[in-house]
């Protein structure tokens, strides 16, 4: 467009045609009652006959009129009392923050437009006005006041920041990158413009509202109010759609003369940040939240994680060069307690974790993660696993070798036999009846000494060379483990979020300062589910992965670590060994346990031994 009036005006035009939706709904319920006035004057003035049929027709209409008012009068109310749904975010006050606000009121005044009310951080890599006039969203009402209530001065929207841009974007590029989004306090100011949105707004909450009905005396009416709703939504969705779109353009092209240059490095930015953050919540962030621990500096991390990317990636090659400029979490007073709060809140929106910290759902630091995450990750799933051996039936154990072949693979340090007949395995001092009968010859002096002379035997207790031969002697054994791994997951899941469900509610929520409305569905979290269900397979192959790095961290001196772009890592003379999973799949899908055992050989892992577990 040419101008910023233009787009302006572009948007009051589709702001009057939603406006003309809500008009002529309200038309359609008053027509009954305007014919049935206009009946009865003629009835009193005598313009109109006395007979019977006019007397039916004022009877009908009138009825008409009474059932139609009073339709429309629950859906104005429903309308009115819904609470349009909010972003979820973390307010920031302007004493925690001053230095941000001067830069935010120093942009308005260069865009020559109102500043925002106010500031809020959101774990999203975003940024967006959002109008939070609606009196549900405003402070309660003083008692005492004018018989008529005070009307509230009509306020900017809030401006909503993605928390990551904070962390890794410096103060210029966070200018830049705001210009556009602060010119849109502009339009949005528009009386017209702003009440098409909150007509808009309230219908979509007066949705939400009849699809959280669940009592039969009001699912019958909110039904129908929901009805009416979606019908004007749907007649207004175009006009909508090409008004924010107007908005949208005016914003940018007021936008052009602040820093337009800088803009296009910070959009670079943006993407970047976006990469860095997606990788951090679902390799780094999702594994301690599904231990009921959270990290409590995410944002910090992505710092981390993007300069880990800049130095693999030779097109983000130079990016972590920037870091010596000012970041934009130096404009906050305290930014490792915002981090903290942004932290929790991406938790309770893509994971549905408590809306407090308790004894089940703690913070953890960086520095810890490798101990108390990862290391606990890998012995529960390892435990995991066991437990589901041991349970299998024993008709699923595999078929015992030759007897001929015995003396070549049974020495006197082998491992104890295998055993997941709902027992645990024992040693072959402990099978008295397993001996050969007087029938069947003999195994010779090896197993005579095995039995009647004590051998050091190893210790009791889950080892990695019972899970290996398992999944390779045994071709259903696979199939049979994945699907109750994944049973075995699902019943976990189900158990901690019915414990979510009991101890973590909007009542919380709105006493931390999060503020939801009607749009966010109780119960509903998390909003944003990270990844899909694993399928059995997934969890056999990281369950399998579990068990060797337990193995490899307990007979071969490796350790836990954490990879900013990878999650939960194995470290093998400091180093991080990334060449597990191949071996790994091959054995799960295979049943192939030779490329594994050579990993095993080359690491010096001793798959016999017993690990610890949780």
């Amino acid at each position: 467009m040419a101008s910023p009036e233009t787009g302006v005006l572009a948007a009051r035009a589709r702001a009057l045609a939603v406006l003309r939706i809500r008009s002529t709904a309200l038309a359609v319920a008053l027509l009954p009652a305007a014919v049935a006035v206009v009946l009865l004057a003629g009835r009193v003035t005598g313009h109109l006959g006395a007979g019977t049929g006019w007397d039916l027709a004022r009877w009908i209409t009138g009825g008409l009129a009474v059932v139609s008012l009073l339709l429309a009068a629950l859906v104005a109310v429903v309308v009115a009392r819904a609470r349009p749904a909010l972003s979820p975010s973390v307010p920031i006050s302007e004493k925690s923050a001053p230095d941000l606000y001067r830069l935010v009121r120093d942009l308005a005044d260069r865009l020559e437009v109102p500043a925002p009310s106010a500031i809020a951080l959101t774990p999203d890599c975003d940024s967006w006005l959002e109008d939070r006039t609606h009196r549900a969203h405003g402070p309660p009402r003083r008692s005492g006041g004018p018989a008529g209530g005070e009307r509230r001065v009509p306020e900017a929207p809030v401006l909503v920041i993605g928390s990551p841009f904070l962390w890794w974007m410096r103060v210029a590029e966070l200018r830049a990158l705001l210009a556009p989004v602060v010119a849109g306090t502009g339009p949005s100011s528009h009386p017209d413009i702003a009440a098409a949105r909150r007509f808009i707004r309230g219908l979509d909450a007066a949705v939400a509202v009849a699809a959280r009905a669940r009592r039969p005396l009001r699912d019958l009416p909110l039904r129908f109010v929901g009805r009416v709703a979606r019908l004007l939504l749907r007649a207004g969705r175009e006009h909508a759609t090409i008004m924010e779109r107007a908005v949208a353009t005016a914003a940018s092209e007021r936008a052009q003369t602040v820093d337009y240059g800088l803009r296009i490095v910070a959009q670079e930015q943006v993407g970047l940040a976006y990469a860095g953050w997606d990788r951090l919540l679902t390799r780094v962030a999702l594994p301690a939240w599904r231990m009921g621990r959270w990290p409590s500096r995410l944002d910090a991390g992505v710092v981390s994680a993007l300069t880990e990317l800049s130095r693999r990636d030779r097109l983000a090659d130079g990016f972590a060069s920037r870091l010596g400029e000012r970041p934009a979490c130096d404009l906050l007073e305290e930014p490792g307690a915002i981090d903290r709060a942004a932290s929790l809140l991406a938790a309770r929106l893509f994971h549905g974790g408590p809306a407090e910290p308790g004894p089940d759902w703690s913070p953890v630091g960086w520095n810890q993660y490798p101990e108390e995450v990862v290391d606990r990750k890998w012995r529960l799933e390892a435990a995991r696993l066991h437990r589901v051996l041991d349970n299998l039936p024993a008709t699923a154990l595999p078929a015992p070798p030759p007897a001929s072949a015995a003396p070549a693979q049974e020495p006197a340090s082998a491992a104890p036999p295998l055993s997941y007949a709902r027992t645990a395995a024992r040693t072959p001092g402990d099978h008295p009846a397993e001996r050969p009968p007087a029938d069947e010859p003999s195994l010779g002096p090896p197993a005579a000494g095995r039995h009647d002379e004590p051998q050091p035997a190893p210790a009791p207790g889950p080892t990695l060379a019972r899970v290996i031969d398992r999944l390779a002697h045994d071709e259903s054994a696979g199939d049979l483990v994945a699907a109750r791994l994944g049973a075995e997951v699902e019943r976990e899941e189900r158990e901690e979020a019915a414990r979510q469900a009991a101890r973590g509610t909007s009542q919380q929520d709105a006493a931390l300062g999060v503020a939801w409305g009607d749009g966010m569905a109780e119960g509903g979290l998390p909003l944003f589910p990270l990844q899909p269900p694993r399928t059995g397979r997934e969890l056999l192959a990281d369950h399998v992965t579990a068990m060797v790095c337990c193995a490899a961290v307990d007979t071969a001196g490796a350790a836990p670590g954490l990879d900013w772009l990878d999650g939960p890592a194995l470290l093998v003379d400091g180093a991080r060994r990334a060449d597990l999973g191949r071996p790994v799949l091959s054995l799960v899908d295979d049943g192939d346990a030779e490329p594994l055992r050579g990993w095993l050989t080359t690491i010096g892992v001793r798959p016999e031994k017993p690990v610890r577990l949780v």
